[in-house]
């Protein structure tokens, strides 16, 4: 009998898609007219991303309320052409995300807002059709990873029980938040890695 799960959750960033932080941040200083140390305090340092990630603000609300605290104009536009140009597929993780669909269900669970989740098929067009109906964030349920929670509610959304679903992600406590859940979790570092631990898991191998 396989012991292959039944559901796969990616998490994004650092997994499925390199993440440009210093991109981001250009290209909203560019678009805003602000200085980039401007911006990084008016986004992150006063905890604006933060709160957006746990469903404080929506889309619009988090790119108003960037605008407010910059004091300049910032359009949910904006807000989504930065998180594109810092977002890059990782092609090689994708492609093995495309061979597990074929035996088991994927989708992505993520630490991030409701910008990303709602606007991720503009932001980095090559997760879709792939993960259509399936971005799963913090924000949607005022949960962070690593709380165990929030991987019962996702798997709940998913038809899912936690014993039946692996968790990849490249942050160590999250992957442990998971393994709290019931799931079985692995610590992405690599590529070959993960490889080995999906044979380990008696995934089907094409």
């Amino acid at each position: 009998m396989s012991n292959a799960p039944a559901v796969v959750l990616f998490d994004l960033d650092g997994v499925l898609v390199h993440y440009d932080h210093a991109a981001r941040l250009q290209l909203l200083a560019e678009r805003s007219g602000a200085g980039v140390e401007a911006v990084s305090q008016a986004l992150f340092g006063s905890g604006l991303e933060r709160d957006a990630d746990l469903g404080l603000h929506d889309a619009q609300g988090q790119a108003g309320e960037l605008a407010r605290r910059l004091g300049r104009p910032v359009s949910l536009d904006d807000c989504i052409a930065a998180r594109r140009a810092a977002t890059r597929a990782h092609l090689a993780v994708l492609a093995l995300a495309q061979r597990i669909a074929r035996h088991a269900q994927v989708a992505i669970l993520t630490n991030n807002n409701l910008l990303l989740r709602d606007h991720l098929p503009t932001i980095c067009p090559p997760l879709f059709p792939l993960f259509d109906g399936s971005v799963f964030c913090s924000a949607q349920f005022r949960l962070a990873k690593p709380d165990p929670a929030i991987f019962v509610r996702c798997l709940a959304a998913l038809g899912h029980a936690p014993a039946e679903a692996l968790f990849i992600d490249d942050k160590r406590e999250n992957a442990e938040g998971a393994r709290r859940a019931g799931l079985r979790a692995h610590h992405y570092r690599n590529l070959p890695a993960l490889l080995t631990a999906l044979r380990e898991l008696d995934f089907p191998e094409d």
